[in-house]
């Protein structure tokens, strides 16, 4: 086994997937199965989302003296600072709620391709990484298709908060790699070692093959080439927090921030018309396709637009594109959204009956919208439309919209919806582009004698088509458990009573 520690190992892309299918792989994470070597940015989105804003800057300051560290004096410090900064204090809970709906995200856009051609092809599929087994575990496990991650142990009070050390025998790096190996698998060792670094050469070399993956630019896996998309996900930030994107995005806060409030406040009294000439003004691109149908003359029902939801905005921004004012029933608003809110935005209950008689009503006064999906999406897939609103009106119009946002995502799960809008408006230049397609004939709606399953279903379809989205039978109570591990349901006044 001392010879075995100066083996010299093939590039990867020598290595064969062919007849793999009974073997077993052990493969390190950062620089192998990942194209990027540094776990910074995951540390960084964990430091944020399950930490605060004061703790990300304390981490994004450690960085001169960690990457000295880790390349003059010791990885296993160097790592051991990050976890520290990072996860000291922090509820275990939350950092597991942040690996599972935050870092698969970010982690899907840095696969590796050629690792994972090699790695996809074993039947058996271990990872050991010096990063903390419980931020890596939920992605490799979904996505990767690990059986097993040998990580970091993260030491744990009584109370359930990490203390920012580590168990015994530490951070698993070189002589600690080989020994969990040694550890997991006793005498019948890994068929292969996957490596990037001089210290991945020791559990390597315990392996019958072992392949290193060379520090050469490529282009990372597509996403739609791991085993599950990615449909879900937490957040606010949109690119990887790499040290310098992290910098900018905290320069740019201020700045954003100043910019969303003139964004919001100075549109709220303007009229619909108006406003889409400020919106040029303030740097927000709005992009308008399709005719939609007149204001409805006195006395004649209002249109139903119907639309897929990005963000909290998505009404509001419909009302300015048809340069009108409108209505529009939501799930769940705070009283504070619904004072400041430049249109009419009426709750709705979740129940049917109720919630049948306000549309009606809403639709007797004007023109309406409604987003069936019940929940935001930000990827590009629609989740299932509720048939409520195909059975109270024929006068249907679909409405596409899609957006973009370059620095920050204008929804949240776990954190404070109340600043939804501000976040979508701290964005340097946010996009929304509404398409208007045309109203239902008749003969596909409830009167034409289409069940209400049938005309939701027809529409998800329409725009998906239009968008470019790919349809699923997700629902707001699959986000909600996905990524905050409850059933979404937002407790009603004499709920919150009884409570």
């Amino acid at each position: 086994m001392v010879m075995g520690a100066y083996r010299r190992f093939e590039p990867i892309a020598k290595c064969s997937s062919e007849g793999r299918s009974n073997q077993t792989v052990a493969a390190d994470l950062d620089g192998t199965l990942l194209v990027s070597r540094s776990a910074f940015p995951y540390f960084m989105l964990v430091a944020l989302e399950a930490g605060s804003l004061l703790r990300a800057i304390v981490l994004l300051a450690s960085v001169p003296f960690v990457y000295f560290t880790y390349l003059f004096i010791s990885e296993s410090l160097a790592i051991s600072t990050f976890v520290f900064i990072s996860l000291a204090g922090l509820k275990m809970r939350d950092i597991e709620l942040v690996s599972r709906s935050v870092l698969p995200k970010f982690y899907a856009e840095d696969v590796h391709p050629e690792t994972w051609r090699v790695f996809s092809s074993f039947k058996k599929r271990y990872i050991i990484t010096a990063n903390p087994r419980i931020m890596v575990e939920p992605f490799v496990k979904t996505f990767l298709g690990a059986d097993k991650v040998i990580g970091t142990e993260l030491e744990v009070t009584k109370s359930g908060r990490a203390t920012g050390f580590t168990v015994k025998p530490g951070v698993l790096v070189g002589e600690h790699k080989k020994a969990a190996i040694l550890k997991e698998f006793g005498k019948k060792l890994p068929d292969l070692g996957l490596g990037d670094r001089e210290t991945d050469h020791d559990f390597m070399s315990l392996c019958k093959e072992g392949y290193m993956v060379p520090r050469t630019k490529c282009d990372p896996l597509p996403r739609n080439k791991l085993l599950s998309p990615v449909i879900f996900h937490e957040g606010r930030l949109v690119q990887r927090p790499t040290p310098l994107a992290a910098l900018l995005t905290f320069l740019w806060l201020p700045i954003g921030f100043i910019l969303s409030l003139l964004r919001v406040y100075l549109n709220i009294p303007l009229p619909e018309r108006i406003a889409r000439y400020n919106y040029k003004i303030l740097g927000i691109k709005l992009v308008v396709k399709g005719t939609p149908p007149p204001a409805p003359r006195k006395g004649q029902s209002g249109v139903l637009f119907v639309c897929n939801h990005r963000t909290v905005l998505d009404p509001v921004v419909t009302a300015v594109a048809l340069g009108r004012k409108i209505s529009c029933v939501t799930y769940s608003i705070s009283k504070f959204t619904e004072i400041i809110s430049p249109i009419r935005a009426v709750a709705l209950s979740r129940e049917r009956e109720k919630d049948a008689a306000n549309i009606k009503r809403l639709l007797e006064e004007g023109d309406l919208v409604i987003c069936p999906e019940g929940t935001t999406c930000r990827e590009p897939f629609l989740l299932r439309f509720s048939a409520l609103f195909a059975e109270l009106t024929d006068r249907i119009v679909p409405v596409a919209i899609n957006t973009k946002q370059t620095v920050f995502h204008g929804t949240t799960v776990r954190g404070h919806k109340l600043l939804d809008p501000y976040f979508v408006f701290m964005n340097p230049m946010p996009t929304y582009e509404i398409t208007f397609l045309n109203q239902l004939p008749t003969e596909l709606t409830c009167k034409g004698g289409k069940s209400a399953i049938e005309v939701a279903n027809y529409i998800q379809r329409v725009l998906a088509g239009t968008l470019g989205f790919e349809c699923t039978n997700l629902t707001r109570k699959d986000k909600y458990a996905i990524l905050a591990g409850t059933d979404g349901h937002v407790p009603s006044k004499k709920e919150k009573e009884r409570a």
